[in-house]
């Protein structure tokens, strides 16, 4: 694989075609040549060991979680700044001294075995939790008694994409797992995850006695997780396909079930098709309130009696409002629903009554994104966790028994050495070529002159009806800071910034829009004069790092680097391997005529090519992937790679670098120590420091 730029990084190996399995190379052997030749590059990057040691220095910084209370006590997350995981602490009350309750730090020496997902026993007195190694998404789960943090024997098996949900009388708990299947299952794998399965877990029993409680042999690919109501008395079983808002609900009175949990729970459909999304918010007695995008795009919260549970008979709660979109909603002291909103992208909390929808008080935020909530219906306190781009975390507590109701800071974290005063943000609405104005924010030093020399960062996902809100990143104030950047997040449609519209105007047969609002973006930043073509870089991850490589093969004459992380690259085989079949509801997939005409278009393995044009070449690439990736499995950033070097690596017009980095004993990303962050971002800034020329600024 022949990479005709600097020739001191010239691979000395043939090109060999790429299936599936890499066949004539083994996969490892490929991996191997191609770290050793990027590696190299990346410690000549002169500005790597300044950002590594700048970023280490403040990335030292508390980080903390929203409080929340189970039983009598107080849990929250703590790291003192570099840990490799955050830990959980426990205290008494909110005056009294945190003790570490349980520490992940300790699951591994090298932090690769991380906490993923837990509950507490409803009287806070059992804690299941999961761990993962190596970033995969399969999980084994534990148990720990609360008192004296003393861990119990039991242990699940084959857990993937589960939910934890405890009986309220604490004798066990629901779950999900998949089936054994040849071969590994350590994230290493690509093979299919089919026929996922509900059980219930006694404590103290083994794995292999736990209860069948739901299973779907004739729709292998559904999956499914339940939730107790707040009473304990219901089970609600949400079901869904793919990837798409909606789902079928189905639910359990435990009442009825005289034996107990024994075997297959006798469901009631509730709603039995895939037209809406329906999730729990609360429930007084059989009136239960659901959160829904049933003719509302944007969202409403609507009351279904289930004594009564007709479509006719359905009560609207809360509207639907004119353009702000509900993420979340959750009753707490009993009466009281708190309702979190996006406005143009950015959050706003409000507070109406249960009984009735009245709308009760607005709480004040700044531009910025509620990323945390905690508050229960038993509970008569809530905290809330605000961040932006320039303010990594400030807590609110309110305690609702005070009237009148007044949050307070609970907790502000700073970073010493980082003045956001220094530095603004604002909102730009930009025309998409078919005349919508999409919303991207835009952050960097103050006094900034639009005059096109400055290295820009662009990122964007566009995707699964997920919102980029702002968030708080290091890395990348680093980069605005010491490299002189202009950082864009530009809020594209298929995500859920303005809804289920916002979502599908940028998937299936429309995903094309993504990727020109991408460009369009692009091109916004360099006729504002905020930067040029040669100065921009471009950045995603996943959903994102496929918008990445797309852009990159239709317009490589408009950016100068591009850093694409974990991306979904094979459009036509996707489907194929570990969870990807859950992705076709966004995508659509190969195997239909009409949808393979929309994948081939824009599938970044099947449309690499010399690009055309006096002097336009493909901008310096570099893609990122993990071993451990069972999400998106490394073959699809390594048949990309492969392809690319194939094609344009070795075309004489191709001068900037095409590389890709596969680390070890890393997944998709969640869990992943802050050695390996740290070290990830240092590459790649470092990466787009050299390939732009860019110097550091003290």
């Amino acid at each position: 694989l022949q990479i005709d730029h600097a020739p001191e990084y010239r691979p000395q190996y043939n090109a060999h075609s790429f299936d599936d399995k890499l066949c004539l190379v083994s996969s490892q052997a490929f991996v191997n040549a191609q770290n050793q030749l990027t590696l190299p590059y990346l410690e000549r990057c002169e500005v790597r060991d300044l950002f590594k040691e700048r970023m280490t220095e403040l990335y030292d910084y508390p980080k903390y979680s929203c409080p929340f209370k189970r039983g009598s006590r107080y849990f929250h997350f703590y790291n003192t700044g570099l840990q490799n995981q955050s830990v959980m602490y426990v205290q008494e009350s909110l005056e009294a001294e945190p003790t570490v309750f349980l520490d992940p730090n300790t699951f591994s020496e090298d932090g690769t075995v991380a906490l993923r997902g837990y509950a507490f026993s409803e009287d806070g007195e059992y804690l299941a939790y999961g761990t993962s190694a190596s970033g995969s998404d399969w999980v084994e789960m534990r148990f720990l008694r609360v008192e004296g943090a003393v861990a119990l024997n039991d242990r699940l098996e084959r857990v993937k994409f589960s939910c934890m949900s405890w009986t309220h009388d604490g004798k066990g708990l629901f779950y999900n797992s998949y089936p054994k299947q040849e071969g590994k299952s350590d994230g290493t794998e690509t093979s299919t995850n089919l026929h996922q399965k509900l059980y219930f877990h006694v404590l103290g029993t083994p794995q292999s006695q736990d209860c069948l409680c739901a299973e779907f042999p004739d729709h292998p690919k559904w999956m499914s997780g339940v939730e107790v109501s707040d009473d304990g008395r219901y089970v609600l079983l949400s079901i869904r396909e793919g990837c798409d808002p909606v789902n079928r609900l189905w639910y359990c009175d435990l009442q009825t079930s005289a034996q107990g949990i024994t075997g297959l729970l006798p469901w009631v459909k509730l709603i039995d098709n895939f037209d809406a999304e329906y999730e729990y918010v609360t429930n007084e007695g059989t009136v239960f309130t659901f959160k829904t995008n049933l003719e509302a795009p944007r969202y409403r919260l609507i009351n279904i009696d289930f004594a009564q549970p007709a479509q006719a008979n359905w009560k609207e709660l809360i509207p639907q409002h004119d353009k702000d979109v509900i993420v979340f909603a959750t009753c707490t002291y009993n009466s009281l629903l708190f309702v979190c909103f996006l406005h143009d992208v950015k959050n706003v909390l409000k507070m109406y009554r249960l009984s009735s929808g009245e709308e009760l008080r607005t709480f004040s935020l700044d531009v910025g994104s509620v990323v945390g909530f905690t508050g229960r219906k038993r509970d008569s306190e809530i905290f809330y966790y605000f961040t932006s781009f320039l303010s990594p975390a400030i807590i609110y507590h309110c305690d609702l028994t005070k009237e009148p109701l007044q949050p307070h800071v609970f907790r502000e974290v700073t970073v010493k050495g980082f003045d956001p005063s220094d530095y603004q943000t604002t909102q730009v609405f930009y025309p998409s070529k078919d005349g919508t104005e999409i919303p991207m924010f835009i952050v960097h030093k103050k006094g900034l002159k639009l005059d096109g020399s400055h290295p820009a960062f662009l990122y964007g996902y566009g995707g699964f009806n997920i919102s980029i809100t702002p968030s708080y990143s290091v890395s990348r104030l680093i980069f605005v800071r010491h490299m002189g950047g202009v950082l864009a997040v530009a809020n594209i449609r298929g995500g859920g910034e303005y809804g289920e519209t916002w979502h599908k105007a940028g998937m299936l047969a429309k995903k094309q829009n993504c990727f020109t609002d991408f460009q369009c973006a692009a091109e916004y930043l360099i006729k504002e004069g905020y930067s040029s073509p040669s100065k921009l870089t471009i950045n995603g991850g996943s959903n994102g790092g496929l918008l990445v490589a797309a852009c990159v093969n239709q317009r490589p004459e408009l950016f100068g680097c591009a850093v694409a992380q974990v991306g979904v690259m094979d459009m036509l085989k996707f489907h194929k391997f570990t969870i990807g079949h859950a992705w076709t509801t966004d995508f659509g997939c190969c195997e239909v005529k009409e949808q393979f005409d929309w994948l081939i278009k824009y599938s970044p393995l099947h449309n690499i090519r010399v690009p055309e044009g006096e002097g336009v070449q493909y901008p310096a690439v570099l893609l990122l992937t993990g071993d451990h990736d069972d999400r998106v499995v490394p073959l699809h950033s390594l048949k990309y790679i492969a392809t690319l070097q194939h094609v344009v690596g070795r075309w004489s017009g191709q001068s900037n670098p095409l590389f890709i980095h596969v680390d070890t004993k890393s997944g998709h990303g969640a869990g992943k120590p802050t050695s390996k962050v740290i070290q990830e971002v240092a590459d790649t800034y470092a990466f787009i420091a050299r390939c732009l020329s860019l110097s550091w600024v003290k």
